[in-house]
């Protein structure tokens, strides 16, 4: 398979043209458009820890909280469909001031959040600023170096999820304003990272008619590149079962350490998704100089030898024995996300990035949400807590090996790396599965 030095890199006008050398005066930038990411995801995971708080306060059942989980999904899900691929055509400075004034918008309906109506408006608009957003800052790293650009899409996530849900965690136990607090401090850095992106100078100027394409661009569409196919479809159950992995242990893993641990601390709620999110982010650093392949398939392996442990623990109520398997299903977890993006990155051309990391978080955020809704559900109506932590379980390993069969049965052809040629679009369906976020 073709590496990223292998491939020519494209101008606007179809023009190949040989990667820039990387320059050390980009370090600043990348790691500040991973901040927002960071942010983006954190802010996303923050409320986790306090639905008990509003179902104490305002009375709203299980269930309720399943549904403010999936109109976020909805919502990114239905941002990534419209406003994915918009900042290739007018710049990525735009789009991110745009999802980052969405943001600060969410984080003031939060804070003055009184009812589950306006929660779940807040929910919607967190959701729409996350997806307008996603692909538009992880094309602006891609677009200062591709490697580079790679791991930061890679690691940045982990470190948001698990962050977002923790400190909002240590926040609710030992802070004041528990639901006004943690809102107030994000809204000061999205405000803080606005002027950043005011700052920094563009990583890809409006084309010509930008803004014409770019209106053309909303009709729902998902574009996939002749070149990428392949490896798109390899990437694809990958990414929907480690985003999967990240969904059991967002709507079932507080439940499930309050219950091992014989605690109703929310700090311990938090923690699982801590420790899967941020073992993930390590995992990243480490699969770094690995071939993509090698990379899934060791992952792959990790992620079902840490859940079949974490199902183990639960049936035998052994709280350290979850949280080891915790552990290893995090090395699954970002090493099977990196490795997917690693798969498809170096493939893909300068005009198509945002359109192209958008179809991959689509594909991640139905992981995330579609199997944690159904698992609300059969908690609240249907089996309980234990007997659905044990299906759900059952049911990664199974996507797991769904992805596994993928990569085995689509070996690289042999020989160079075929030249880019023009995406195809394969149009959306309108209708979307309801998810989680």
């Amino acid at each position: 398979m073709a590496t990223s030095k292998q491939l020519a890199r494209t101008q606007a006008d179809g023009t190949p043209h040989q990667a820039a050398a990387w320059q050390p005066s980009r370090v600043p930038v990348l790691l500040f458009l991973g901040s927002i990411i960071v942010s983006f995801l954190a802010a996303s995971s923050a409320p986790t820890p306090l639905y008990a708080v509003y179902a104490a306060h305002w009375g709203f059942s299980p269930l309720a909280t399943t549904v403010v989980f999936g109109v976020y999904a909805l919502a990114v899900l239905a941002a990534l469909l419209t406003f994915g691929r918009v900042s290739d055509h007018i710049g990525r400075r735009p789009v991110l001031l745009t999802g980052l004034a969405l943001q600060a918008v969410a984080m003031v309906v939060f804070a003055t959040a009184g009812d589950l109506g306006t929660l779940l408006a807040a929910r919607v608009i967190q959701g729409l600023a996350t997806g307008s957003s996603l692909g538009a800052v992880g094309a602006a790293m891609l677009d200062l170096d591709r490697r580079r650009g790679a791991l930061a899409n890679s690691f940045a996530p982990g470190v948001g999820t698990g962050t977002g849900a923790l400190l909002s965690a240590l926040a609710v136990q030992f802070l004041p304003a528990p639901t006004h607090l943690i809102y107030l401090v994000l809204l000061g850095v999205f405000a803080a990272q606005a002027a950043g992106v005011l700052a920094m100078r563009e990583t890809a100027p409006a084309r010509a008619g930008g803004w014409r394409s770019a209106a053309a661009s909303l009709v729902p569409e998902v574009r996939l590149p002749r070149e990428t196919r392949t490896e798109i479809l390899i990437a694809a159950p990958v990414l929907f079962a480690v985003w999967a992995l990240a969904g059991f242990y967002g709507s079932l893993g507080p439940a499930l350490t309050a219950t091992l641990l014989h605690t109703s601390s929310i700090v311990y709620g938090g923690l699982s998704l801590f420790i899967l999110a941020g073992v993930a982010a390590l995992a990243v650093l480490a699969f770094n100089r690995v071939d993509p392949r090698p990379a899934l398939l060791m992952s792959i392996g990790a992620l079902v030898a840490g859940v079949a442990i974490t199902l183990a623990a639960t049936a035998t109520d052994s709280a350290a024995g979850f949280f080891i398997g915790t552990a290893i299903a995090g090395v699954g977890f970002g090493g099977g996300f990196q490795g997917a993006l690693r798969l498809v990155v170096p493939l893909v051309r300068d005009q198509e990035r945002a359109g192209v990391l958008s179809v991959l978080y689509i594909v991640s955020y139905l992981g995330l949400g579609v199997p944690a809704v159904i698992g609300g559900i059969l908690v609240t109506q249907v089996n309980g807590l234990l007997a659905t932590a044990q299906e759900y379980g059952a049911a990664v390993v199974v996507l797991a090996g769904m992805a596994l069969a993928g990569l085995l049965l689509n070996r690289p052809a042999a020989g160079p790396a075929a030249a880019p040629q023009e995406a195809e679009p394969l149009r959306a369906p309108c209708t979307m599965s309801a998810s989680r976020g």
